[in-house]
C-alpha cells in the first residue's frame, strides 16, 4: 500500500505521465490502473457519458484476472447504463457526488441508488466496498464515472475505502479528466479524418478502425512480451500504434469514387490506381513531427506487404512513387518488401485489417464463416502473413473476438 509521501509525489508526476499518452483506450487503461494503485483497489471501472447513459468502457480485476491461466486476458462485455437512480454509477453521474459505499450488500432500501448482484452471482465475485468518482470537466461537467472497489487492507482483507482515499480519488479524477478531455479531443480528429475516407469509401468506418486498431494492440502486446519488452517501452508502442492503425487507409481520400464505390471487382488498371492509396497515406506523415506520425507513416504504407514479398507498393520513394534504386522487377515496378523488411507495424496491421475485412459485412459480400476465416489466416501463414504473428493471433483469438463484439457495426449503426 502506499505512503501519503509516496501518493503526494505520485500526483506530482501523474500529470505528466498521463499526457504523454494519446489514445483514448490505452489512457483509461492507465488511468485505471492507477487509480488502483493509489488505493490498493482489487477491482474497478471507467464509464463515459454518452447523452443521457454511461457507456461502460474499461475495467480491471485483479481476484477474477488471477483465476485464469498466465498471459490469459480477463473478456468483459460492453453495455451502457442509464443516468438515473437505478445504480450507484447512474447517480453519481446525475449528481455530480462522490459516493464512498463500505458495502455493497448493506445498501439501505431508502437509499436513493440501487446496487445489483447479478455480476457478483454471475462470475462469483464478492463486491464489498466502493468509491465512486465523477469525472468532471473544469465546466464542472460530468464526462464520465471512475469506480474503483474493495479496497484491501495489509493485512489482505477488504475494507471500507478511507477519507483519506476519497480526497487522493478527487484530486486524481481532476487530473485524469483533463487527460481524459484532451484524448477524446485527438480520438475525435482521428475519426473525423476517417469519416472524410468513409464518405468516399463505405467500408471505412469507425467501428473497423477502432477494430483494427484493437487487434493490432492485442497482437503487439503479446510479441513484445515474448522479447521481454519493458512496460514503458511497450506502453509507449501500443499508444501509437492503435492510432496508427486506425490512420491505416487514410489515404483513400485521394482515390476516386468511381473506384472505390465500385461493387465488383477491379479490372487490372483500376487496381493499380487503388494501390496507391498506400503512398497517398504515407504522404500525409512524410514531414512528421514525432513518433506517431512515423508510425502513421509506416502502416498507411506497408499494411498491404505480404510476408512473402507479392505484395504492394514495395520499395518506392515515398515522394515520387518511383521505385528505389536495385528494386524493379522486369516490368520496372518496384519489388515487394519481404519478411522483416516490412516494418513491424506494418505487418500486424496487415493481419488485422484482413482479418476484420473477411469477418465484416460489404457491400459485395456477407460476413465469412468464422472457420473460414480462421481458415484463410492459418493457410496464410508465411505467405501473406508473418508465421509467428499468425501464432500469436491464434492464441490471442478469444480478445480479438470481444474486440469484435465491442466494435460492432450494428452497434455504430444506433
Amino acid at each position: 500500500m502506499l505512503t501519503e509521501k509516496e501518493k503526494l509525489d505520485a500526483l506530482t508526476s501523474i500529470g505528466q505521465e498521463l499526457s504523454q499518452v494519446q489514445d483514448l483506450d490505452i489512457l483509461m487503461e492507465h488511468i485505471l490502473r492507477e487509480a488502483r494503485l493509489f488505493s490498493n483497489a482489487d477491482a474497478g471501472s471507467i464509464y463515459i457519458k454518452n447523452r443521457n447513459r454511461l457507456d461502460f468502457k474499461y475495467t480491471q480485476n485483479d481476484t477474477m484476472q488471477n483465476r485464469l491461466t498466465p498471459g490469459e486476458k480477463l473478456i468483459y462485455n460492453i453495455f451502457s447504463i442509464p443516468i438515473d437512480c437505478g445504480s450507484i454509477a447512474g447517480y453519481a453521474a446525475l449528481t455530480g457526488e462522490i459516493l464512498n459505499i463500505p458495502d455493497a450488500y448493506e445498501i439501505s432500501e431508502s437509499s436513493p441508488f440501487k446496487f445489483s448482484r447479478g455480476f457478483d452471482e454471475a462470475s462469483k465475485y464478492r463486491t464489498k466496498s466502493i468509491l465512486t468518482i465523477p469525472l468532471k470537466t473544469i465546466k464542472g461537467e460530468v464526462m464520465g464515472i471512475l469506480q474503483i472497489i474493495n479496497a484491501t487492507g495489509n493485512n489482505g482483507e477488504t475494507q471500507a475505502f478511507s477519507e483519506e482515499d476519497e480526497k487522493f480519488m478527487a484530486h486524481f479524477a481532476g487530473i485524469a479528466t483533463l487527460a481524459l478531455d484532451r484524448a477524446r479531443l485527438t480520438r475525435s480528429i482521428l475519426l473525423r479524418m476517417i469519416q472524410m475516407a468513409e464518405m468516399r469509401d463505405p467500408k471505412e468506418t469507425g467501428a473497423h478502425v477502432n477494430r483494427v486498431g484493437g487487434y493490432a494492440v492485442e497482437i503487439f502486446e503479446a510479441w513484445a512480451k515474448r522479447r521481454d519488452m519493458g512496460e514503458k517501452e511497450m506502453n509507449k508502442n501500443r499508444d501509437m500504434l492503435r492510432m496508427a492503425a486506425m490512420l491505416h487507409d487514410v489515404g483513400k481520400v485521394a482515390i476516386s469514387d468511381i473506384i472505390l464505390k465500385k461493387p465488383g471487382k477491379f479490372n487490372d488498371d483500376e487496381y493499380e490506381i487503388m494501390k496507391m492509396h498506400t503512398l497517398y497515406g504515407a504522404r500525409l506523415f512524410t514531414e512528421n513531427q514525432s513518433d506517431f506520425e512515423e508510425a502513421a507513416m509506416q502502416v498507411a504504407l506497408n499494411h498491404h506487404e505480404r510476408w512473402d514479398g507479392r505484395g504492394y507498393p514495395g520499395h518506392i520513394d515515398i515522394n515520387s512513387g518511383e521505385p528505389k534504386d536495385g528494386f524493379k522487377d522486369t516490368s520496372g515496378k518496384a519489388i515487394g518488401k519481404k519478411g522483416e523488411e516490412i516494418p513491424l507495424f506494418g505487418r500486424i496491421v496487415a493481419l488485422a485489417d484482413v482479418y476484420d475485412a473477411l469477418s465484416s459485412k460489404r457491400v459485395y459480400k456477407e460476413p465469412w464463416e468464422e472457420n473460414q476465416v480462421l481458415d484463410v489466416i492459418t493457410k496464410e501463414s508465411g505467405n501473406q502473413f508473418e508465421p509467428e504473428l499468425v501464432e500469436i493471433f491464434l492464441e490471442k483469438y478469444n480478445v480479438i473476438k470481444s474486440i469484435r463484439e465491442r466494435y460492432s457495426d450494428e452497434d455504430e449503426a444506433h
